[in-house]
């Protein structure tokens, strides 16, 4: 597994889901015009994105790596390569060994999935040994229903109190949930391996601004990241559906990248 040495350069990844509605394609060509470092590829109802052979093409074509695999485990994604939690786990694993990537990101079991809860850390260990994939687990929010907090997440939205092996921190879930970004990444320590930049302003969901939009402490987390000497990926994973035309997509990909590269020192 490839893993950044003391010294050298975080890379800056854009993730496929930043550019919905677009096709998976037009997520590569902005990568490679804005000179990302590489892609994370959302596994999910893009027909491309669940045919690992055609992402390779894709790659080859732009010239742009793939650092990372989000495997299909949204609850629209429940039905995308089968049904079976480990199944996709997997798929998501070998996906990732032939894309050259060596992260595969994916949520804590849902509460309704009780064999993958009971099996979920013993799982992924096993996984990662066969593969040598890391599988980083994705901090969530619980749900506010008629004045009660609901976690449809088990054992428990918060990853942390779980003592994963391997973690991936996302900047707009702690702004729903309402947890201190850059206290969760220093409590992930040196089992943080992947970053979600994007922002949040904690009044509309799972909001997934472009960062430096909201009230998350982007540039904070940003900055700790290379003082704490972090090996993984930082990927920007920010909503851009509201875009009204493609130049204001590219031009919010282009401000997402600016961010993060100024603070990390790049």
């Amino acid at each position: 597994m490839v893993r950044r040495r003391r010294g050298t350069r975080i890379r800056v990844g854009l993730s496929s889901a930043s550019v919905f509605p677009q096709p998976l394609e037009r997520a590569f060509e902005i990568a490679a015009d804005l000179e990302y470092d590489g892609l994370e590829v959302m596994v999910w109802s893009d027909r491309i994105s669940q045919q690992p052979e055609r992402v390779r093409d894709l790659k080859h074509k732009y010239g742009v790596d793939v650092l990372s695999v989000h495997a299909p485990c949204l609850l629209l994604t429940q039905r995308v390569w089968g049904t079976e939690p480990w199944a996709k786990v997997r798929r998501s694993a070998e996906a990732a060994v032939l894309l050259g990537a060596d992260t595969v990101v994916l949520h804590p079991p849902f509460v309704w999935q009780r064999r993958y809860v009971r099996d979920f850390a013993a799982g992924l260990e096993k996984i990662k040994n066969e593969t040598g994939v890391t599988i980083a687990v994705e901090n969530m929010f619980p749900l506010h229903i008629r004045g009660r907090v609901v976690s449809t997440f088990a054992p428990s939205w918060d990853v942390v109190e779980q003592g994963y092996d391997d973690y991936t921190l996302d900047l707009s879930h702690t702004s729903v949930s309402g947890s201190d970004a850059l206290q969760m990444a220093k409590d992930m320590g040196s089992n943080l391996r992947h970053v979600h930049i994007a922002d949040g302003t904690g009044k509309a969901g799972d909001e997934h601004l472009i960062p430096g939009r909201g009230d998350q402490p982007c540039a904070e987390v940003l900055q700790y990241l290379v003082s704490s000497d972090f090996r993984g990926s930082v990927v920007v994973e920010a909503n851009t559906r509201s875009a009204v035309d493609e130049d204001e997509r590219v031009a919010d990909m282009t401000e997402a990248l600016t961010f993060t590269r100024k603070h990390l020192g790049q």
